[in-house]
């Protein structure tokens, strides 16, 4: 059942990055040439700044997820309920939270940024981006976070999926009818407020669960400590545009948007292979089934790796040129910029490898045990970003992003394999190593045995992408097979069987 639900998840999640990917670009593009990169740096400052709530949820996400693993696994309706209950109390705190954020940020951002855009232009910028996080937040985070611990990832995001290809096609309708920015951004925030409406008709028909008379005293541990962790997080995690946003670049961060949508959409496809993944973890978890934890993520981390290895060595040599064709005959900025785009890269790339170990903590709950590792990675960061920010700008940012980042890294790796795991971390430090000598291999393939090609259209683009792609893969997958010979069959094994299972459900 853990493999079946893994599969639906990871192949309709696997569908949405992609279409979220393809209208991720289609949006900021038309954005850009129709208002300009001025107008597109407000609309990603004002996102980003409201995206602060999103500390709340996430705080307080992975530890309710961690004490629904065990009452789902076990049939507890009751429980299940007296959770969602406290669960419901919480957003809905957030979401009030959330209303009085906004009216501070309706004060100080416009004043902050009176001198490149008219008060009422970003106060209504503001309120409209905010209303399809309020309602999100009061109706639907609840329920969602049920269905992922019911390894039923799959069924919001179909919803996502609906709810993003009707909001791209309605932008590009709009602004191509010539319509202001404050009217795109309102018919997308009304489309988005759907998506709670519908996820919580499905639960009530499927689950037919009710919270009205439920008592509201389940006391949810840890949950503070997993806030703490996770405001250095989310902090962490935005420092760069927030930091740019107030020393007045806003030009610059319409540059690192560019950048990070890209490197975005590379890290949700990776991230589409591990959904409902913490769920099955979680489950094992419960029935203290440890050595099916470690075997099972062994496997995991070797699937994991590949990919990310495979696609991020591919994007340090891809992204220059792709960025190239994308901004076209945008000239009032300058979105030309290599070395930034090596060393967000390479954050980027760190900021993934460390996914499976950090949602590996958050599904034991150990929140407590790993906030001081959390709280140390975002002074690192904003210290390094302030002091270089002034003198290297978008570099000095990506450099600050690095060094953290990486530390973290480290300290996850030791942790887990301590704490949860319970193996050398010998392991992991070695699978660093490897993956090291493999991007090496494939960069020095890249310079010094591929033809050079001429990048001038999209379709020579794709074309040089895939022989990038293969090289990468072929290089990556020889490099398991010397290294990782035993874990290789195991995964090879796990495929076929999880395969013969599909194909047996489809059957019947």
């Amino acid at each position: 059942m853990r493999g079946k639900r893994a599969i639906s998840n990871i192949i309709i999640t696997l569908i949405l990055q992609v279409i979220t990917i393809i209208c991720g670009f289609v949006v900021p593009k038309l954005i850009i040439s129709k208002f300009g990169s001025n107008v597109n740096g407000l609309v990603v400052s004002i996102t980003q700044f409201l995206s602060y709530i999103v500390l709340l949820e996430a705080g307080f996400g992975p530890v309710i997820k961690s004490i629904l693993y065990k009452p789902i696994a076990n049939k507890d309706k009751e429980e299940i309920k007296k959770i969602l209950k406290a669960t419901e109390k919480i957003f809905r705190r957030i979401a009030y939270i959330f209303l009085v954020y906004m009216i501070i940020l309706c004060i100080v951002l416009p004043i902050v940024l009176k001198d490149q855009f008219d008060i009422m232009f970003t106060f209504s910028l503001i309120v409209i981006i905010a209303i399809s996080v309020f309602v999100d937040y009061f109706f639907g985070m609840t329920y969602r976070l049920y269905l992922q611990c019911e390894q039923k990832t799959y069924i919001t995001s179909l919803i996502q999926i609906g709810s993003t290809v009707l909001n791209t096609i309605l932008i590009i309708v709009l602004i191509f009818a010539g319509l202001n920015i404050q009217t795109v951004k309102l018919v997308s925030a009304i489309v988005f407020i759907l998506r709670p409406i519908i996820q919580n008709i499905y639960i009530k028909k499927k689950y037919n669960i009710s919270l009205k008379d439920v008592k509201d005293d389940y006391n949810i541990k840890q949950k503070w400590d997993a806030l703490a962790q996770h405001i250095a997080y989310v902090i962490h995690n935005n420092t760069d545009i927030v930091i740019l946003a107030l020393c007045g670049r806003i030009l610059e961060v319409s540059v690192y948007s560019v950048y990070n949508m890209v490197l975005n959409s590379i890290r949700n496809i990776i991230a589409a292979f591990s959904v409902g993944v913490d769920a099955s973890f979680g489950d094992m978890i419960a029935k203290e089934e440890q050595n099916s934890l470690n075997n099972s993520f062994k496997i995991f981390e070797g699937i994991y790796f590949t990919v990310t290895t495979i696609l991020f060595t591919a994007t340090m040599v891809l992204i220059m040129p792709f960025i190239n064709l994308y901004v076209g005959n945008i000239t009032d900025v300058n979105y030309i910029r290599p070395v930034f785009s090596y060393l967000i890269v390479l954050a980027s790339f760190v900021l993934t490898i460390r996914a499976p170990y950090n949602d590996l903590i958050k599904t034991v709950g150990h929140f407590k045990q790993t906030r001081k590792g959390a709280i140390f990675e975002t002074v690192c960061n904003l210290v390094l970003s302030i002091v270089l920010v002034f003198e290297f700008g978008l570099v000095g940012v990506a450099i600050g992003t690095l060094v953290s980042v990486f530390i973290r890294l480290i300290e996850f790796i030791y942790y887990t394999a301590k704490h949860i795991l319970k193996r050398s971390i010998i392991y992991s430090f070695k699978r660093l190593f490897v993956i090291t000598i493999e991007v090496i291999i494939i960069i020095l393939i890249v310079i010094f045995v591929l033809p050079s090609v001429e990048i001038t259209n999209y379709f020579s683009w794709i074309i040089y992408a895939i022989a990038i792609v293969i090289v990468s893969s072929l290089v990556v997958l020889i490099g398991n097979c010397i290294f990782y010979f035993e874990n290789v069959n195991r995964i090879l094994e796990f495929l076929k069987l999880l395969m013969k299972n599909t194909l047996n459900t489809g059957k019947k």
